[in-house]
């Protein structure tokens, strides 16, 4: 698969969409697989990913992986796995996504650096699959504490450092790392 610009992708021009409040959801013996390079553009997005998204491998090939980020999710959340995998360490996170047409769907994803022979970062891999719906239950609170957090924050750097200070707080109380956290949902 040719990877191309991120500045010749489509949706580098592309307005977001508006959230339509529609859910979409993925049967629960199919996986989302997509990989990224080191500043997170797709280089490989697989049929599934392609229908549930409702884009077009043309339009995500070189896309920032964020294209998909829905605004009920919470920053700090991004900036957790980010650094998780920055660090060379997987992760496991609950992500609410958007479509192309502002429809959402969850997912239980899994999110890895690829490695070479040498044990440097060439990319990241991610395998999404559907949540158990009671895990949602739980976590869709968490996430609207830190996005209030967030919303009153008085600039996008305070709302980072603000929701992150809550969420590791609440960790924290629990004994627990988020990728823990998450198993016991």
């Amino acid at each position: 698969m040719r990877v191309r610009s991120p500045l010749s992708s489509p949706l580098c021009t592309m307005a977001r969409p508006t959230p339509t409040g529609v859910e979409r959801f993925l049967r629960d013996d199919e996986l989302i697989v997509s990989k990224t390079d080191l500043q997170g553009r797709i280089t490989y997005a697989n049929s599934v990913f392609l229908r549930i998204a409702g884009y077009t491998e043309r339009e995500v090939l070189g896309a920032p992986h964020s294209i998909v980020r829905h605004p009920d999710m919470p920053k700090c959340v991004f900036k957790l796995l980010w650094d998780t995998i920055s660090d060379g360490r997987e992760i496991f996170a609950y992500v609410k996504n958007m479509a192309k047409n502002g429809d959402h769907y969850w997912v239980f994803a899994h999110v890895t650096p690829s490695f070479d022979e040498h044990g440097r970062t060439l990319g990241y891999h991610s395998n999404r699959r559907a949540p158990e719906r009671t895990a949602l239950e739980k976590i869709e609170p968490v996430y609207r504490v830190l996005l209030d957090v967030e919303a009153k924050s008085p600039n996008a750097k305070v709302a980072l450092e603000r929701s992150t200070g809550v969420l590791v707080a609440e960790l924290e109380k629990l004994g627990l790392a988020y990728e823990e956290f998450v198993f016991t949902l």
